[in-house]
C-alpha cells in the first residue's frame, strides 16, 4: 500500500469538510447527487471520448500502481548483486553467470543477463535493453495522460455544472429562500469539479510519472551494472560505479557494509 496516495486524499476530504464548517457552511450541502454526476460521470464521458477502449482498460491498473509501492529492486538491493556477478565473471568468465540469470526475478535484469551470458556485444546489450525503456516509458506516460485528462475536464465541468444551477435557480426569482438555497447548490459543482481535478486527478496523473521516472531510473543503472560486468570491470569499480547512484550520507553506509561483508575485491 502505497501510504501516501491514501493520506493525501484523507487529508484533501479533512480540508474539504472542515474548511466548510470553518467558513460556516453546512457540510451536508455536499451530498448533491446533480453535482456529482455532473463532475464525476462527466469527467468519464469526457476521457471516454479523448481515449479508444483499448487505454481505458489501463485504468484498474493505473489505480493499482498509485495505491502500491512498486516492486522493483532498490540501488542498495543492486549492489551486493553486481559486485557479485563481477567477482564471478572476473574468476570464472561471463558463462559462470548462467545460473544467476536462472535465480533474477526481476525480468528486466535477467534479459539482460541472459544477453551478456549468450556474448551479446555491449553496444547491442544497451541498446535493446535502453529500447525496452524508451517503451516503458511511453506506455507510462500514456496512462498519466489520461488522468491528466480528467483533470482538465473536472474544473470546466465545475462551470457547466454551477451554470446548470444558476438556470435552475432564476426559476425561483419569486421565492428568496428557495433562491439563496439554489445558488450554493449551484455552486458545489464547480467545488467538486475543482476539488476532483486539483486534489484528485491532476495529482494521480503526477504519482504515476514519478513512479515511472524512478522505475526507468532504477532501469538504466541496472544497464551500467550489467555493462560494466560485462566489459570485466573489477568489482571494487563495479561498486564506486553503483553507490555513485545513492545520496552522499547513504555512500558511506553502504562502503562499510560491504567492507564488514566483504563482498569486493582489489583492484
Amino acid at each position: 500500500m502505497d501510504k501516501t496516495s491514501l493520506l493525501g486524499i484523507i487529508l484533501g476530504i479533512v480540508v474539504l469538510v472542515g474548511g466548510m464548517v470553518l467558513k460556516g457552511s453546512d457540510p451536508a450541502a455536499l451530498i448533491n447527487p446533480a453535482a456529482l454526476v455532473i463532475i464525476f460521470l462527466g469527467t468519464v464521458a469526457a476521457v471516454a471520448i479523448a481515449f479508444p477502449m483499448n487505454e481505458l482498460k489501463k485504468v484498474p491498473v493505473l489505480f493499482k500502481v498509485i495505491f502500491t509501492n512498486s516492486k522493483i529492486m532498490s540501488i542498495k538491493e543492486l549492489i551486493p548483486i553486481f559486485t557479485e556477478w563481477a567477482n564471478l565473471a572476473r574468476k570464472e568468465g561471463l558463462l559462470a553467470l548462467e545460473d544467476s540469470a536462472e535465480e533474477v526475478e526481476d525480468p528486466f535484469l535477467q534479459r539482460g543477463l541472459k544477453m551478456v551470458v549468450d556474448g551479446q556485444s555491449p553496444e547491442l546489450v544497451r541498446a535493446m535493453l535502453e529500447e525496452e525503456i524508451a517503451a516503458m516509458e511511453d506506455r507510462h506516460e500514456l496512462g498519466a495522460k489520461i488522468f491528466s485528462q480528467a483533470g482538465t475536464y473536472a474544473p470546466t465541468l465545475g462551470v457547466l455544472g454551477a451554470v446548470m444551477g444558476l438556470v435552475s435557480a432564476l426559476g425561483h426569482l419569486e421565492d428568496v429562500a428557495l433562491l439563496g438555497k439554489s445558488i450554493s447548490a449551484a455552486f458545489i459543482a464547480t467545488l467538486f469539479g475543482i476539488f476532483s481535478g486539483y486534489v484528485l486527478w491532476h495529482p494521480f496523473a503526477n504519482k504515476l510519472k514519478r513512479k515511472s521516472q524512478e522505475e526507468a531510473r532504477i532501469k538504466q543503472i541496472m544497464v551500467e551494472g550489467l555493462i560494466a560486468v560485462q566489459e570485466g570491470i573489477p568489482s571494487r569499480l563495479v561498486e564506486e560505479k553503483m553507490l555513485t547512484y545513492l545520496p552522499a550520507k547513504d555512500r558511506v553506509l553502504e562502503a562499510e557494509a560491504a567492507r564488514e561483508g566483504g563482498r569486493v575485491e582489489a583492484y
